[in-house]
């Protein structure tokens, strides 16, 4: 078996070694070998990585799938929650504040569960940590479904705060693996951010599935399953684990790292994108009268990052992701443009999904560099908190740029709304530029 930490590229194969026989020769002086130029053999260059060679890694296969199970029920939880606590409960704002109440909380002790992984191993905190949150969350359908007070829903549901970030995980396993190999890196970042945008396409649509065809707990229930059962995979893949690293006074946090602040904020305003549009999409599809589909509209979204993501981890990037980040956010930025276009000059819910599937595509190589940067400025052995700080920043975002948006909406009418996520879009470019002039160098 290979050393986990050799980088993916292609070696060309060692020359013969059949033995000739010594020479009987009384002379001392070594012999200078021969030094004729020859050309460099096509297989000693280094081979195009694929997605089929990333995985040809012993043990990348499996905790991969264990890592994918997991990772599924983030896209199912929240609607899960809102469509088991609305049916039984008859409120719609009820839902919104406890599932709001269980982003803020794992948003808040998400980078403490991440220090507690890099110090002591993914699968020694992972596993427990994994377990108190399916807790929270069948303890949260208990109460619903007995009917307990509505403070204890907030309370059950504060557990969930524990779920740790397996897409972090993940992408630290790959840096271990791969550490050394860029491009490889590269590709296995992209996979990870398509890896998210499939779940967050697929997740809710199971979730209503499940709560509508078979009873309004079944989104929670299967959703807990699958988190236990894909956490137990991924972390029994002992072999392609990062070794746990003991914190020092030197390196208490990331947050302290050059260039991770001016990051961190940037990733704060582009979750306000993602919050605000959601909102005011699925306020813009009920104006028309076709609430159902808003589902559907955001998923093209997610499909549209997808497969941006998938191609833009088959082709090598070019210059360093320093400058490449502004760049992806000011694309990011000019395809926002698109939804408000759409909604102001058609008010049609086909051209808003084409436009939001358009828009999509700027979002995975945009997230993929930044997530890349975030990889390399973190300290060694910080790399999980590094990466689920980025995550909380999302998450805050998210919340901000929901809130901001239904306000918007309530203000200035669905299609006007639109301006938000154009607005958050070019703070996170200002943002991101900020962050470029003041780079590590």
């Amino acid at each position: 078996m290979p050393d986990a930490t050799t980088p993916i590229t292609s070696t060309t194969p060692p020359t013969s070694t059949t033995a000739t026989p010594p020479t009987t020769t009384t002379s001392t002086t070594a012999t200078p070998p021969t030094t004729t130029a020859t050309a460099p053999s096509p297989s000693a260059a280094p081979r195009k990585i694929t997605y089929a060679r990333l995985f040809t890694i012993p043990g990348a296969r499996a905790f991969t799938l264990g890592n994918l199970i997991a990772r599924f029920p983030q896209g199912m939880f929240s609607i899960s929650a809102v469509i088991m606590i609305s049916g039984a409960r008859g409120s719609y704002a009820l839902a919104g504040a406890v599932t709001a109440t269980g982003l803020v909380a794992n948003a808040v002790v998400g980078p403490w569960t991440a220090r507690l992984v890099d110090r002591y191993g993914q699968a020694r905190i992972a596993v427990p940590a994994t377990v108190i949150s399916a807790c929270g969350s069948l303890a949260l359908l208990l109460c619903v479904h007995l009917g307990a007070p509505d403070w204890t829903l907030f309370a059950a549901y504060l557990a969930s705060a524990a779920t740790p970030n397996t897409g972090g995980m993940s992408r630290a396993r790959w840096a271990h693996l791969l550490k050394g190999d860029a491009d490889a890196l590269h590709t296995a970042n992209s996979f990870e951010q398509a890896a998210d945008e499939l779940c967050y396409m697929l997740g809710p649509v199971m979730a209503a599935f499940l709560c509508g065809s078979l009873f309004p707990e079944a989104g929670t229930l299967v959703s807990a399953v699958l988190m236990v059962t894909g956490v137990l995979i991924f972390t029994a893949q002992r072999a392609t684990e990062p070794p746990a690293h003991a914190r020092t006074e030197a390196t208490r946090t990331p947050l302290r790292a050059r260039g991770m602040p001016p990051l961190l904020i940037a990733f704060l305003a582009m979750g306000a994108i993602f919050g605000s549009l959601e909102v005011v999409t699925v306020a813009f599809a009920d104006a028309q009268g076709h609430k159902v589909w808003a589902g559907g509209i955001l998923a093209l979204q997610a499909a549209g990052s997808c497969a941006a993501g998938l191609v833009f981890g088959a082709t090598k990037p070019t210059g360093p992701a320093d400058r490449r980040h502004p760049m992806c956010v000011a694309a990011m930025a000019a395809l926002m443009t698109l939804p408000l276009l759409a909604a102001a000059l058609t008010g049609s819910l086909l051209a808003l999904g084409g436009a939001l599937l358009i828009a999509g595509m700027a979002t995975a190589p945009t997230m993929v560099t930044g997530m890349t940067l975030v990889q390399r400025r973190t300290p060694e052995g910080q790399l999980n908190e590094g990466m689920t700080l980025a995550v909380t920043g999302l998450l805050g975002g998210i919340a901000c740029g929901s809130a901001t948006g239904g306000a918007a909406v309530e203000h200035w009418g669905p299609t006007a709304a639109y301006t938000v996520p154009v607005a958050a879009a070019a703070t996170a470019l200002l943002l991101s530029l900020y962050g470029y002039v003041r780079r590590p160098k």
